[in-house]
């Protein structure tokens, strides 16, 4: 009796230590107003929430006696205590902020005093950047966009349509994001992180898995400059960096004092208004001189790009004696392009944070990890366990998507959508292609436009060069594809007709690429000039850049990522190879008395065999190493992220006689070094490429076997890190040794944007360097400038090389 009697008595005691009770309620000013996500603590811990949009506040306490802190910028902090034995509702009401102004005065030199307040925070910036070495914390991030306005079409598509599978209104507006998750979020000095999510859901799919990310909103203001990716060209500088006081004007409000700490409010305003710096209000606690507070904001009178107006609001607590970290975190953006006009936020909401907390060693190595089953908690989960309460309107847009989520996932819905989408159209089939997908099956089929597949060349005349591609997803859990691809060619002229197809399939964690057929190429294996930027030379000016050779071949190539940063392919090749001469003459036009050249680039006045026909048998090993062992890990598979340190690549290629009648018979070894987005803070990025290779024999070769490289003659290029900008197409390859090397800087506005009205046009300045060597073509060197808008680039280059020549052009060009 006494046995049964003691374990009743333990459960019904874990019973009671289990309960919890919601304290809930609305935060509002005096003036009944709702205060939107103002932050909920109970004082002396970090067990917190923050207040949604309207004002409303949950938190799940145990039982017992709490003091709960209300705060919000702009207002005075409110502390509360309450007895919670039962649900309770408590209704805060908060006061606007009064910060005495009497002990201000400005000193001797007319210098406001918030300017010495500033000059203690920077000296402290380090000290408060890397007093904490490690924590975790659990971490709740809400994202919500709204589509404001929209066009009824863009760009071909039926925006309305798009607005009825988004769940919008007939008017194009309504919610287009609505995203809730969970994480624990692991911090090791200096900058290491690694994010777990536990728990996430997606309005409108049972399927998808949050975008938000707890590391993504870790912002740092004690860091000098916040990049943040592509909303500005240009780092924005921290109101508190090493020089801050170069780009900002600083105004003490006033002092206030909030649990037995002296706070400093300062108003911070840019120097100059098109700097990227914020406007807003900073709050420094006096004495240990670190952020207590923060409300910026930047527009796009900084440049920014996307976006009209960001703002962001910290606010902290305290966690140990002293130590302060981050209690929340919102940004709110409103913009619009072509258009479309969005409004949303994210907010993170910070707890149970640990400082001194134990990990493992490859902890690190892994960012984030999102595990398979991430987003399965249902609705009674989340009713339970979100810290913020939903809104009406997003209480709404869960239901109705919910049904649309079941919907979706019909084959009858989808077929649906396939037929409203897959019609075919005169644009797609002059200009965009044809576009088939089978949502149901997870396959898409595409079909080349008419304006890139009818081309002319002096080789071949008019061609008519068609091809389509078929991808189906092989693995819903890995998201790997299965690939298939054919293409056919006819020349006019010549009377070739060329057929060839290709095949990807997925083994394992590497690809397999099988290919074979024939096919009129380009003598240049990199294609620096594309088929219809050749035709329109050909036909309006008379020039036939492109050389070309018919090529029957087949080939494999298996490749992959080994471990880490270490990727690997290899490629076996046979292929019959051969010369054609010109068989057309035609053009639209003749000016300058300009006549076509022959198709050998070596003998450009004879239409001589550039070389024999024979037959190849090559095999390519490739290898790189990045150093990177940092990666993500999603429900579909690993993504590894770029290092830091730069690319390493090895090459082998070795050409093997009498194997299948294989005339061929050379060794290419080469090595290069490359690194792309070398950031150097406001001065914008860096990159660069360096290579360089032998010929270890040549007994047999021919031309395609040669050093082939990405040269421009012409006002239309291909822009790329290894490309040059003047360079002949053929002239220079080489069957012996070559070294080269580009460099790029993107200045990312730096100049442009001290420049009234130019500087609207966010136009990003370019200098580039590339440089040559090679037996037959010594030290020859390129040096560009120009500018950038989007992807679209305008330069203006000089070549020269220890012969003097020198050479000048304008190109445009496109940058990925």
């Amino acid at each position: 009796m006494r046995c049964a009697l003691f374990v009743l008595l333990v459960l019904f005691g874990v019973s009671a230590s289990a309960q919890q009770f919601t304290l809930s309620g609305k935060i509002s000013d005096k003036d009944g107003k709702p205060v939107p996500f103002a932050n909920v603590y109970v004082k002396g811990t970090t067990k917190g929430t923050s207040a949604n949009i309207e004002g409303e506040y949950s938190l799940k306490l145990q039982p017992g006696d709490y003091e709960v802190l209300y705060r919000a910028v702009g207002f005075k902090q409110l502390g509360q205590k309450i007895s919670l034995d039962k649900n309770t509702t408590f209704n805060a009401i908060l006061a606007g902020e009064i910060y005495e102004l009497a002990a201000v005065t400005i000193n001797g030199s007319g210098e406001d005093p918030a300017y010495a307040i500033i000059r203690k925070a920077i000296r402290r910036r380090k000290a408060h950047l890397s007093e904490v070495k490690a924590y975790t914390c659990e971490v709740y991030i809400k994202g919500l966009q709204k589509l404001l306005a929209a066009p009824k079409k863009f760009m071909g598509a039926d925006i309305n349509q798009i607005g009825k599978e988004l769940g919008l209104d007939s008017n194009r507006r309504g919610i287009i994001y609505l995203s809730e998750s969970e994480s624990k979020l692991s911090y090791k000095y200096p900058g290491q992180l690694h994010e777990e999510m536990v728990s996430s859901t997606f309005s409108g799919s049972n399927k998808m898995f949050s975008f938000n990310r707890a590391s993504d909103a870790r912002v740092n203001f004690y860091e000098n400059l916040q990049d943040w990716g592509g909303l500005s060209n240009r780092p924005l500088v921290s109101p508190i960096s090493d020089n801050a006081l170069f780009y900002y004007k600083y105004k003490l409000l006033g002092t206030s004092t909030e649990n037995g700490v002296v706070i400093n409010k300062i108003q911070v305003t840019p120097r100059r208004g098109h700097d990227p710096c914020f406007d807003g209000y900073i709050y420094i606690i006096d004495g240990s001189w670190r952020i207590y507070a923060l409300d910026l904001y930047v527009t796009s009178r900084a440049n920014i790009n996307f976006v009209d107006t960001l703002r962001i609001n910290q606010q902290f607590l305290k966690v140990d004696s002293n130590k302060w970290m981050q209690a929340s975190n919102k940004f709110e953006m409103t913009g619009g392009l072509f258009g479309f006009r969005l409004k949303g936020y994210f907010i993170s909401v910070y707890k149970d944070y640990d400082l001194n907390p134990t990990f493992n060693k490859r902890e690190f190595n892994e960012l984030l990890h999102i595990p398979q089953k991430v987003n399965k908690n249902d609705t009674a989960y989340w009713n339970a366990e979100r810290p913020i309460p939903l809104t009406q309107e997003e209480k709404t847009d869960y239901t109705k998507k919910e049904k649309l989520a079941a919907k979706r996932d019909s084959k009858a819905y989808l077929d649906s959508l396939d037929k409203v989408t897959n019609k075919v159209k005169p644009v797609g089939l002059l200009l965009t292609g044809i576009n088939i997908t089978d949502r149901y099956n997870h396959a898409f089929y595409h079909f080349d436009p008419l304006i890139g597949s009818i081309l002319f060349n002096t080789v071949e005349g008019p061609v008519l060069n068609y091809g389509f591609t078929f991808r189906k997803q092989a693995d819903s859990l890995s998201n790997k594809l299965v690939g298939f691809g054919a293409n056919a060619r006819y020349g006019f002229s010549d009377h070739l007709l060329d057929a060839n197809a290709n095949v990807r399939l997925p083994i394992g964690d590497f690809y397999l690429d099988v290919a074979g057929g024939s096919d009129v190429v380009d003598l240049n294996g990199r294609e620096p000039i594309s088929p219809f930027i050749n035709t329109v030379y050909t036909l309006f000016e008379r020039k036939n850049y492109q050389k070309l050779y018919q090529k029957k071949f087949a080939s494999a190539t298996f490749s992959g990522r080994i471990t880490g940063g270490w990727q690997a392919s290899a490629t076996a090749e046979w292929a019959d190879r051969r010369w054609l001469p010109n068989t057309n003459t035609y053009s639209f036009f003749h000016p300058g008395n300009n006549e076509f050249s022959s198709n050998n680039p070596l003998n450009p006045v004879q239409d001589v065999p550039l070389f024999p026909q024979n037959q190849s048998f090559k095999v390519t090993l490739r290898t790189t190493y990045d150093f990177s062992d940092k990666y993500e890990t999603y429900p579909f598979g690993r993504r590894y992220l770029p290092s830091d340190y730069p690319t390493i690549g090895l090459s082998f290629t070795k050409g093997f006689k009498n194997i299948l009648g294989s005339d061929v018979d050379y060794d290419l070894i080469s090595a290069d070094i490359s690194k792309q987005d070398v950031n150097l803070g406001m001065y914008g990025k860096t990159a660069f490429f360096v290579g360089a290779g032998k010929f270890l024999n040549t007994n047999s070769i021919y031309f395609p076997d040669y050093k082939q490289f990405s040269g421009n003659e012409v006002l239309f290029y291909k822009s790329g890190l290894s490309n040059f900008l003047l360079l002949d197409y053929y002239q220079f390859s080489t069957f012996s040794e070559y070294a080269e090397a580009h460099v790029e800087h993107n200045f990312s506005g730096f100049i442009i944007n001290k420049i009234p009205l130019i500087r609207k046009l966010k136009l990003q300045e370019i200098v580039d360097f590339n440089y040559l060597s090679t037996p037959q073509l010594r030290n020859y060197m390129e040096l560009g400038f120009g500018f950038q808008y989007l992807a679209f680039r305008l330069m203006y280059g000089t070549s020269f090389n220890s012969g003097s020549n020198v050479h000048n052009g304008v190109r445009i060009g496109l940058s990925f």
